[in-house]
């Protein structure tokens, strides 16, 4: 197969995931119907090595989880996060139940490996299932590094509809109360969705003009690069993975100065990122035969029922705990399971379903919108990432 027929090929299947996604509403996610045309592929006509001959070879993959990782960094700012503390308590406290649940229960039923693989997907999205794919396969665990990349495929499938049923109830309770005169609107914080500018303090005297997209990629990767260097020298101390110090090292290089909030977008490389990243991940699926796929069903649907309960049961005590209606906290713990920008999506929503008054929707999406951008952000950005670094040492 051709180059361009490979990459023409690849790009469809992205292309008919999202066009699915978007006309369902993401109620059918993008990621499982690209993970289903790209099994059948597979299991047809695709050559093996298709997303390598399309020009995405393992090494070109890892560079661009170093530059996304450091750029996902970039987007944390502490100051930004205080006035949602509820928010990251019950998201942090969702994660939590998994882990419990999954560890206290699940090793038991499925094994401590299987656990171990399932947690970080379930609780992130790409860059965690792709971290926990690659940590299985280089362990010897074949089954499971295809398993870490379906559990992310379809996670989605329990999220989505949870999440529009407690938000639903959540947003009726609001409109009551908005109408009975209790509730009023609040003041947004714009931040929240990535508004905020920040100035490169280390720069300030260099002209805009020099500050091309070159330059942006340079301090990227050279803050990549010090996460990669800190990683090896710590390593006969301790085993810290790269990816966690990327994490790291982007909230520092942007409170500093040293970068700006998405330097990756700023710089139009964020879609390539994605995309390549996008068709690495997919490619972890050529090791799936049907078999292996039936084997690993069971383990699939019992860790994620798992898991949604325990992120039920501990959020609802951290919802009492902080005076959060149960409905708002169950949907913020459940922005685990998809994240950006299925959470801004299915609230956006819901909120429509409700009432076709432009005030009433404004109140509802002053008081349901930040908290589940904030869940999302949290649990899927930072702390999945944290928890992929850390469980693929276990394997």
């Amino acid at each position: 197969m051709s180059q361009m027929l490979a990459l023409v090929i690849l790009l469809l299947i992205l292309f008919i995931g999202d066009f699915v996604a978007v006309r369902t509403k993401a109620w059918v996610p993008s990621v499982f119907v690209c993970a289903v045309l790209f099994l059948l592929g597979y299991w047809t006509f695709f050559p093996q090595d298709i997303v390598a001959v399309a020009g995405v070879p393992p090494v070109v993959a890892v560079m661009m989880i170093y530059l996304l990782i450091t750029n996902m960094g970039t987007l944390l700012s502490v100051k930004e996060l205080i006035n949602q503390w509820k928010t990251i308590l019950i998201a942090l406290s969702g994660i939590l139940g998994i882990i419990v649940l999954l560890f206290g229960i699940g090793t038991f039923i499925f094994g401590f490996e299987t656990i171990v693989v399932a947690i970080p997907p379930l609780v992130g999205g790409l860059v965690s299932a792709l971290i926990m794919s690659e940590g299985a396969k280089e362990a010897g665990f074949l089954s499971l590094s295809v398993f870490a990349i379906v559990i992310y495929v379809v996670q989605g499938f329990a999220g989505y509809p949870l999440t529009s049923i407690v938000l639903k109830k959540e947003g009726k309770r609001l409109l009551k109360k908005y109408r009975n005169g209790e509730l009023s609107l609040k003041e947004s914080d714009n931040s929240i969705e990535g508004k905020d500018q920040t100035e490169l303090k280390l720069f300030k005297k260099m002209p805009e003009k020099y500050n091309t997209e070159y330059f942006k990629f340079f301090r990227l990767a050279f803050v990549g690069f010090l996460a990669y260097l800190v990683s090896t020298v710590l390593a006969p101390i301790v085993e810290i993975s790269p990816f966690v110090l990327c994490l790291l090292f982007g909230v520092i290089a942007r409170s500093v100065g040293f970068l700006e909030k998405h330097p990756l977008q700023r710089a139009n490389g964020f879609g390539m990122a994605i995309m390549a990243l996008m068709l690495y991940i997919f490619d972890g699926l050529k090791h799936a035969t049907p078999s292996m796929m039936l084997e690993i069903l069971y383990p699939l649907i019992g860790c994620i029922v798992l898991g949604v309960i325990g992120m039920y049961l501990f959020s609802f005590f951290m919802g009492k705990v902080l005076k959060v209606s149960k409905e708002m906290a169950f949907a913020v713990s459940l922005t685990a399971l998809y994240g950006f920008p299925a959470d801004y999506i299915i609230t956006v929503e819901v909120i429509k379903s409700l009432t076709n008054d432009e005030k009433e929707q404004e109140v509802l999406t002053s008081h349901m919108l930040p908290p589940m951008l904030v869940g999302g952000f949290i649990t899927v950005t930072i702390v999945s990432v944290i928890l992929a670094g850390i469980f693929v040492g276990f394997l």
